[in-house]
């Protein structure tokens, strides 16, 4: 059964050590149910809303059992909430979930959208959380499992414990390690993202101008 394991939530700290001098990378899970709105959960805000937040970064979304992994080869448990992310999921395919996809989670209606980019924040972060975090942006971009950020199509409430059901997936087969892999490790890919109806704007834009530049 597809699950949520936890909810987590962070607001912007003082950090010298973060591109900005804050962040809110420190997500800690919260109990009872946590409203949804369109732009994320109650209780969370983004710091860089340069890199993060809107629409199509509103909830993110990491896997139980990719954190589970990087447990074994850290050599340490990694927490729920310890990659930033807003839900933390057992159960239900997020890399290999369809861009497009939707989940209802709680009674909320969240679309699968966009993806991950491993930062020097989240180096850093991990450092400072005891983890061996040498070449980590490169280790985490070949792994290739970034979660994946979610759209809000329907707000309302999720909480940990609640079920995950996929009610869509569109057919076209790019998945969020499609995508992740097009905008980082192999740009030959990037025209596929534009069978996806409704891409994210970032990633529409880097894959039209790699067309344009091949045409």
């Amino acid at each position: 059964m597809s699950q949520l394991v936890s909810v987590n939530v962070g607001t912007p700290r003082e950090a010298a050590w973060a591109g900005i001098g804050r962040t809110s990378i420190d997500k800690a899970p919260v109990r009872g149910p946590v409203e949804v709105g369109r732009l994320g959960l109650a209780g969370d805000r983004v710091s860089d809303t340069r890199h993060h937040g809107g629409v199509d970064q509103a909830v993110y979304a990491y896997a139980r059992e990719d954190l589970d992994r990087w447990a074994v080869d850290l050599g340490q448990e990694v927490r729920d909430g310890q990659f930033a992310e807003n839900l933390t999921t057992r159960g239900v395919e997020v890399t290999g979930a369809e861009v497009g996809e939707r989940w209802r989670v709680g009674t909320a209606l969240l679309e699968v959208a966009y993806v991950r980019t491993p930062c020097n924040d989240f180096k850093t972060w991990m450092g400072r959380c005891g983890f061996d975090n040498r070449a980590w942006v490169k280790r985490f971009t070949l792994d290739g499992a970034p979660g994946a950020y979610l759209r809000v199509l329907d707000p309302g409430t999720v909480q940990a414990g609640d079920d995950i059901e996929v009610l869509h997936r569109p057919g076209h087969g790019v998945t969020i390690g499609t995508m992740f892999r097009a905008l980082h490790t192999e740009p030959a890919l990037l025209p596929r993202l534009l069978e996806v109806e409704g891409l994210a704007e970032k990633a529409r834009r880097k894959a039209e101008q790699y067309v344009a530049a091949r045409a």
